[in-house]
């Protein structure tokens, strides 16, 4: 029976002794086993001697167990840069594309940037909220009114020229007195229609101010916060204008009485604009003034009220008002030489300049009216005329 076959026991580093009967490598001839190589602090034994647990505690100390280097600062520094520029752009973005605003104040920057170029300021940089407030600018050279659109207020007009046109077109001569300084609120009250606006653009117009025809709602905002940034830009735009006029019509209804019922936000935003309006008053040299409206000037704050310490009643016209309203309103006009205006004035107690413009328009499409009524009636003959006279042709034909 022949022998079974030798079977020889594996090398220890993985290699077979050779076949054929030769004799075995010596250990220090085999590869060496692969081995991770000991850290510093780490121990040597075997890795099935130590859990997992005891394995992270090990890391972890041997991690702050020595200080970082220079590169490892500048990477962490570099990866924490990275990570929180993508992390503001991405809130950024999200908060953008929730607003519901977004469009609108797209909008508004365009028509910032646009009238900014039309009115010729240049080099001046704007903020986010000032932007929002410049897209309420107008140029005084689009505003077509002047004194002479303005009949029956000779006295406020003479008074507004005196008190805020002349120190602010001749600076020169009132900068060594503060009590010749213009003021710094202007208040226009009476009934509507009287001509409040018209007169504040006449102002603006007049003095060549850069005109802010500010609305309450634009410094309101959803955000916390955000209307004391508005109100605070609404100044500062002014003073990197000046000479400018901050008009805010119903002035009431946005600088009204304070009381505790008041929204805490609508509160801080009423503070913020009373503050900085008495900043103008520290700065002699500011040439900004803020003009406002309102046909209910009881119920404006006192503290708004000692702000304007220059006002205007703006009252519904008398006789001789309303005579040199009508002339003026009908100046361009075709009207009938047997039309007495005094006596139409007579006739008119108790209308203001609005109504007595829109008295004249309803009598002048009255006029157009009869006459388009006369011209149809007589195109409507001239068919039935022609329709006949075909009729007749057509009954004598053979």
């Amino acid at each position: 029976m022949a022998d079974a076959p030798e079977v020889r026991p594996r090398a220890p580093g993985g290699a077979c002794a050779e076949r054929g009967g030769g004799s075995r490598l010596p250990p220090e001839a085999l590869p060496p086993r692969r081995r991770f190589l000991p850290v510093r602090g780490w121990p040597t034994a075997p890795a099935a001697s130590v859990s997992a647990p005891g394995l992270i505690k090990m890391v972890h100390a041997e991690a702050f167990s020595r200080p970082l280097s220079r590169n490892e600062v500048v990477g962490l520094i570099f990866r924490l840069t990275i990570f929180g520029a993508v992390t503001y752009f991405t809130i950024k973005w999200m908060v953008d594309a929730i607003d519901p605003t977004r469009k609108q104040k797209v909008e508004a920057q365009k028509q910032a940037e646009k009238l900014m170029k039309q009115i010729g300021v240049k080099n001046v940089k704007l903020s986010e909220y000032e932007m929002s407030i410049a897209a309420h600018l107008v140029d005084p050279l689009n505003m077509h009114v002047t004194w002479s659109d303005i009949a029956g207020l000779d006295d406020v007009i003479t008074d507004l020229k005196d008190t805020v046109i002349l120190p602010i077109k001749k600076k020169h001569l009132f900068e060594n007195s503060r009590l010749l300084q213009p003021p710094k609120g202007v208040l226009l009250y009476g009934p509507p229609g009287c001509g409040k606006t018209l007169i504040a653009k006449a102002t603006a117009k007049e003095a060549g101010c850069r005109f802010i025809n500010l609305q309450p709602s634009t410094l309101t905002d959803k955000w916390y916060g955000e209307s004391q940034k508005l109100a605070a830009a609404v100044f500062s735009l002014a003073i990197k204008l000046q000479p400018s006029i901050i008009f805010i019509d119903e002035i009431d209804s946005f600088l009204r009485n304070r009381s505790s019922s008041d929204h805490e936000a609508t509160a801080m935003m009423k503070a913020q604009f009373m503050s900085l309006w008495d900043g103008l008053d520290t700065d002699h040299s500011c040439q900004v003034i803020v003009m406002g409206a309102t046909n209910r000037p009881q119920d404006l704050d006192s503290a708004i009220m000692r702000r304007m310490p220059t006002r205007f009643h703006i009252n519904q016209p008398a006789l001789k008002q309303r005579e040199a309203i009508l002339k003026l309103i009908l100046k361009n006009e075709n009207v009938d030489r047997h039309v007495d205006l005094l006596e139409v004035a007579q006739e008119t107690d108790g209308f203001s300049g609005s109504d007595l413009k829109e008295m004249c328009r309803d009598a002048a499409l009255l006029c157009v009216r009869e006459y388009v009524n006369s011209t149809s009636e007589e195109s409507h003959d001239d068919d039935r005329r022609g329709h006949i006279n075909t009729q007749r042709v057509q009954s004598t034909a053979p």
